[in-house]
């Protein structure tokens, strides 16, 4: 099928990628243009000092509808965390497994002192809630806080404040837990349909995997745009792009820039890289921070779920700082190893920093009742893709692009372009 229609895609990340990508499949000629040296978006790893480092803890769902039509996770030599969490707190640390997926831990996670017999019993009434019937039905329940939805399921207050404070703070980013229901009924639902993996290569293997998709040519690097107008993208080189239909599928804030919508509140989070001669946690596990008092949420070992990210014989140690306290660097990179000392002992003394990141933009907030979509034409001719109009993850960024090509595809085919 020769090209007949012109489509400007701007951004590649993973909504910008998959629109490319569906929009190609289809014969149109695509330009898929990314400011930056990299596609991706907020999904990319660095390589420092022989460690790979991804910005900001992330990980992959293997059971995202999205992940599995479009990628081979196979391909990427993805490996799994565990399912469930570590729990530290001024006893020591405990773990609390999923205990249908993990019943070889149900006798530890049963006597785990911070939750109850009543509450293992909810978590499954619970993973059964948020899987039976499909996702439209699952978000038509009514959408109230976070909090108020695990009150409303019968836990404990301890069991919340011990684990589900600090898990559902590491996704949300937000550890008031003042995002809406919605975004916590579907994070749970697809980490009781799947796992959290880690591709071989890194986060940022996933969206390289899905531009080396794309026909060659499509995607150009380093094109920041100035300006989109109907009918074209203008770079800031000066360069024109004529085009059929521009697609806006950068992210919030660069959005409101080009298309003067109004900024997204964002979530912000500071990851601290440490290499270590011995791994404080043996095994795949995410270690959560069960009392709330210290500057840490989470931490895990990535070197333990996918080796590949460390040079032989060291280890990689990823902490996660939701509130930096106005610390600089070096004052938090102090606090942290201070505090870690009490998790692990004297051994944190020899770790490295390898770096302390700050991402200001992480993730856009999602408060209860805000007005949600896939895609939307925002003006004739140019719409607009991406995590922030909906339910931000992995899952939506792909889901969002594949809904904006389909309606630019809609309004081709209408224009008879396609």
């Amino acid at each position: 099928m020769s090209p007949v229609g012109r489509v400007v895609v701007v951004g590649a990340g993973l909504a910008g990628l998959a629109a490319a990508q569906d929009l190609s499949a289809h014969g149109v000629a695509v330009s898929l243009l990314e400011a930056s040296d990299a596609p991706g978006g907020r999904m990319r790893t660095d390589r420092v000092e022989g460690f790979l480092l991804d910005r900001g803890f992330q990980v992959l769902n293997d059971a995202y509808p999205e992940v599995r039509t479009r990628m081979d996770l196979a391909a990427l030599g993805v490996r799994s965390f565990a399912p469930g969490a570590i729990v530290r707190d001024s006893s020591g640390m405990h773990t609390l497994s999923d205990p249908l997926r993990d019943p070889v831990r149900l006798a530890s996670t049963f006597f785990h002192p911070a939750s109850t017999f009543a509450d293992l019993l909810r978590v499954v009434a619970m993973r059964r809630e948020v899987t039976k019937g499909t996702v439209e039905e699952l978000l038509a329940q009514p959408e109230v806080g976070v909090r108020q939805w695990l009150a409303a399921r019968g836990f404990s207050e301890r069991f919340v404040h011990n684990f589900f404070r600090p898990f559902l703070a590491g996704i949300l980013l937000d550890p008031d837990l003042g995002a809406t229901s919605h975004k916590v009924a579907l994070a749970l639902r697809w980490f009781s349909l799947g796992s959290a993996v880690l591709p071989a290569d890194g986060m940022g293997a996933f969206p390289l995997a899905l531009a080396a998709r794309l026909p060659k040519g499509v995607l150009r690097l380093d094109c920041p745009v100035a300006e989109v107008q109907r009918g074209k993208a203008v770079l800031r080189s000066g360069e024109e792009l004529r085009a059929d239909a521009v697609i806006v599928a950068v992210d919030g804030k660069e959005a409101a820039r080009l298309l003067g919508t109004a900024l997204p509140v964002w979530r912000s989070v500071v990851q601290l890289a440490f290499d270590a001669h011995d791994a404080p946690v043996k095994g795949p596990w995410l270690v959560l921070d069960g009392e709330g008092k210290g500057l840490v949420n989470d931490l895990c070992v990535p070197s333990e779920v996918q080796p590949s990210y460390v040079p032989s014989g060291r280890s990689l140690v990823s902490a996660t700082v939701l509130n930096p306290r106005g610390l600089d660097d070096a004052a938090l990179d102090a606090a942290v190893r201070a505090e870690l000392r009490g998790w692990f002992g004297s051994a944190v003394d020899g770790w490295r920093t390898l770096r302390v990141l700050r991402i200001p933009s992480a993730l856009p907030h999602q408060p209860p009742g805000a007005a949600r979509t896939l895609a939307k034409n925002h003006s004739p001719g140019i719409w607009v893709a991406g995590d922030h109009l909906g339910l931000a993850s992995t899952q939506t960024a792909l889901a969002s692009g594949g809904a904006a090509a389909k309606l630019v595809l809609d309004d081709l085919r209408a224009k008879g372009l396609c």
